[in-house]
């Protein structure tokens, strides 16, 4: 118990940081900040690096492309021109069609606000999934990708650790359960810990620099 615990200690000190955080956002329960969630979730969905999807989120940021609305008014062209400012290049005509139609299904089936779809979901946890999951572009992962960056704000979600992050857990040689891993993790952030696990699936490097450091 005392290697897992200093494993999770490296763990979340050099690697706790969520996606949002990196991309600048500082993810509160209002309109504007759920919304560039949901759009690094698209862009962290496909397969391309984490640290280009991050980037591209700050590049939509600067070029205005903030909310739904500024997002569905835009040019196609200016979105394309965005998405390969941030480096997101491969899937950028698809994905600038998708982030448009996105941001018109949230205007015209949520008034552009995600938080009546989590009233709409009332906690059900499958509920969200569907609802987020009707997203253009987002998908399965997509959508795990949100709940695992939200859960602090919609906290009737946590602890939600899915299946990639539980893949860390697994690396790491921590337990694959949930509730035995946020008690490891004594009171940190449910979202920064499931990025650190994430990040920990993600790169092997990463779960050799932990095991390191705790050893």
């Amino acid at each position: 118990m005392t290697g897992q615990k200093n494993v999770m200690r490296a763990l979340l000190r050099e690697h706790g940081r969520t996606y949002a955080a990196e991309a600048g956002i500082r993810l509160r329960d209002t309109p504007q900040p759920l919304y560039r969630t949901l759009v690094l979730a698209t862009l962290l969905s496909a397969r391309i690096r984490a640290s280009v999807a991050v980037s591209t989120a700050r590049a939509l940021y600067e070029a205005g492309l903030r909310d739904p609305r500024r997002m569905a008014d835009a040019t196609w062209q200016q979105r394309v021109d965005a998405l390969g400012a941030g480096g997101y290049r491969r899937y950028d005509e698809r994905t600038a069609t998708q982030l448009g139609d996105g941001a018109r299904l949230l205007l015209d089936d949520f008034a552009g606000d995600l938080r009546t779809m989590r009233k709409q979901a009332d906690g059900d946890v499958d509920e969200l999934r569907a609802l987020l999951r009707r997203t253009p572009g987002l998908g399965a992962t997509g959508a795990d990708i949100f709940l695992r960056e939200v859960q602090d704000v919609w906290t009737e979600y946590a602890p939600f650790l899915d299946t990639k992050a539980l893949e860390g857990a697994e690396r790491l040689g921590l337990p694959r359960e949930p509730a035995a891993l946020t008690r490891l993790a004594k009171g940190a952030s449910h979202a920064e810990l499931a990025a650190a696990l994430v990040r920990a699936a993600l790169d092997q490097r990463v779960a050799d620099d932990c095991l390191a450091r705790a050893g």
